[in-house]
């Protein structure tokens, strides 16, 4: 046995929920290997006291845009039409690779910090969040959000589509499936059927997932109303888009018919609720989407937008938002929605079999909390306080396949002195100096 939990509160969010107190829980070559509430027989090669503290899996964050980390708090307050269109897109139009791996980087970490053990990022200069994902010891499911405006196109020269195909053949299945390789559409406003078709046949045929935005503002889902007589979701399904394993961000401004149709294709909904409340993109009707069927996690999008990376903050916020929009405080309960942010994450990325619980057998993605502080004192109730009162902040510990990525303020992977060298010295200056405008 490689390291040995000991005397700590466990919280398996497994079928049953369980929590197990003054638990030992091991992990050997990745895999936990042991739970009980009896210490083992065997003499683990370390051992982490757990007294005080809370272990459960890692938390999962499906929808994210990593390398945005460096436009956070740069325009806040307004739509997201504006946002983009006046402040993000100008910016982004000066990133390079080298920006985007350091504030990959940056972005690694702080999801580390927050007990962020494995994400879903869609965006471009992929081969350098790759190598960032690579270093840092987390798991990914990286895709290359691809658009077409209207040009001339051939998919083997476009170029969204080459950096996708070629991110496939690269980094697909690396490190025994640390990081797998989605493909995808931006969205059903960004593009057109010729890239719909070309890039749901690349990901039926190559066996991959799917990762696009989904009716995220209601202008987005009247507009292609008004261009094709259906919802985004009904055009993109007519072009075999959700026939492989997909991941719906945003979903706000499903339609009932909406729900049963990605229900029937096994469509996973990604809720981003702090990001659609600050953007005032509206309320995503999760509950609505569970009773059809659906399979519900969470995203934070990116730091720009939220403006951070902690999905504890997305768990207390998804089951505030459903409580106020449905007048019922009963609506989505704290267990649901841990279940979102870790069980319900696993299935989304395609991992179900590989995370998101404590159990034997499984990739020890696991994170420790400490539960000694004023704000989570008296403990009546575990799972209600990692709901209501707990913070990525209380996270003191990160663990994916069994290696320590973060632990008590030192990230073990990222050296993250060079990785803000980096930003203040090339990539601030690159994307924000004034003599580029």
């Amino acid at each position: 046995m490689d390291t040995l939990f000991s005397n700590t509160t466990v919280v398996t969010m497994d079928e049953d929920m369980r929590v197990l107190f003054s638990a030992f829980v091991g992990v050997t070559d990745g895999k936990i290997s042991y739970l009980s509430r009896k210490a083992p027989e065997e003499q683990p090669a370390q051992i982490i006291n757990g007294e005080g503290m809370v272990l459960m899996p890692g938390l999962i964050n499906c929808h994210t845009h990593l390398p945005m980390a460096v436009l956070r708090g740069y325009a806040d307050d307004c739509k997201l039409s504006q946002w983009l269109g006046e402040y993000i897109f100008p910016r982004e139009e000066r990133f390079d690779g080298r920006c985007v791996k350091a504030a990959t980087l940056l972005s690694i970490a702080e999801a580390l910090r927050f007990g962020t053990t494995s994400v879903s990022d869609m965006y471009d200069f992929c081969d350098e969040i790759a190598q960032a994902v690579a270093q840092s010891g987390i798991k990914a499911n990286l895709s290359r959000g691809v658009t077409l405006f209207g040009e001339d196109f051939d998919p083997e020269t476009h170029k969204g589509c080459r950096e996708m195909f070629a991110l496939k053949e690269k980094w697909h299945n690396y490190d025994r499936g640390r990081i797998l390789v989605d493909a995808s559409i931006h969205g059903e406003y960004t593009s057109d059927h010729r890239l719909w078709d070309t890039v749901s046949e690349f990901a039926i045929n190559e066996k991959l997932g799917m990762h696009v935005h989904l009716s995220e503002t209601e202008d987005e889902h009247t507009g292609c109303l008004d261009r094709h007589g259906l919802t985004p979701a009904q055009v993109l399904d007519c072009h075999k888009v959700f026939a492989v394993r997909a991941q719906a961000a945003h979903c706000v401004w499903l339609e009932p018919e909406d729900m049963a149709l990605l229900a029937k294709r096994k469509v996973s909904a990604v809720h981003c609720p702090v990001s659609n409340l600050k953007l005032a993109s509206g309320c995503a009707k999760v509950t609505d989407m569970v009773r059809a069927g659906m399979n519900v996690a969470l995203g934070t999008d990116s730091s720009a937008s939220n403006n951070n990376l902690d999905l504890f903050e997305e768990i207390k916020a998804a089951t505030l938002m459903a409580k106020a929009v449905s007048r019922d405080p009963a609506a989505l309960p704290a267990q649901a929605a841990l279940m979102m942010a870790t069980v319900c994450g696993a299935r989304a990325q395609g991992r179900e079999a590989q995370c998101g619980m404590i159990r034997l057998g499984l990739d020890a993605d696991l994170i420790l909390l400490d539960f000694t502080s004023p704000h989570l004192m008296p403990c009546h109730n575990v799972l209600s306080h990692l709901v209501y009162s707990a913070s990525g902040h209380d996270v003191v510990l990160t663990m994916v396949r069994g290696q320590i990525l973060y632990s008590a303020g030192k990230y073990l992977t990222i050296d993250l002195e060079s990785v803000v060298q980096e930003l203040a010295s090339y990539a601030m200056p690159r994307i924000f100096s004034k003599e580029k405008d």
